[in-house]
């Protein structure tokens, strides 16, 4: 006895999330998404490249073993 009661206490919480949508605070999401400036990623210089013959910089040359 009694998981009656505890169902429909949780029946009524589950529908007051499912239908409780709260004033959104639309200042303070674009504050959030909009950042005021870049992103961190894309503050990080690229590193330099050794190559003059114009290929792109391969993070895996830094590790990989020198061929002469």
């Amino acid at each position: 006895m009694g998981r009656g009661r505890q169902k429909a206490k949780q029946t009524k919480v589950a529908r007051e999330l499912k239908y409780f949508s709260p004033d959104t605070d639309l200042n303070a999401l674009q504050r959030e998404l909009g950042g005021g400036g870049s992103p961190r990623w894309a503050a990080e210089p690229e590193p330099p490249s050794d190559k003059d013959d114009g290929e792109e910089y391969d993070p895996y040359d830094d590790w990989a073993p020198r061929t002469r």
